[in-house]
């Protein structure tokens, strides 16, 4: 689980740990806010989701969207 404050950029790829009906396991962030905007990169399905919802349900980042220090680094966003 990352932190709820934890940076977030739009264009980072994320795994997330329920599995999408259509059988995705990683998104793409479109909107960061007090809302969170996801896509499925399998099926193109778009879901908002609460920061907080968002913050559970990560598994790990797999790409950082562009503007990220360390652009392209896998891993936890830094504190």
């Amino acid at each position: 689980m990352i932190e709820i404050s934890a940076p977030l950029y739009v264009g980072d790829v994320v795994e997330m740990r329920k599995v999408h009906p259509c059988g995705g396991k990683t998104w793409e962030v479109v909107r960061v806010g007090a809302d969170i905007g996801i896509t499925c990169r399998t099926c193109g399905r778009r879901v908002l989701l609460p920061r907080r919802d968002f913050a559970r349900g990560v598994k790990r980042f797999l790409a950082r969207g562009p503007g990220a220090p360390g652009e392209g680094a896998a891993g936890p966003a830094p504190a």
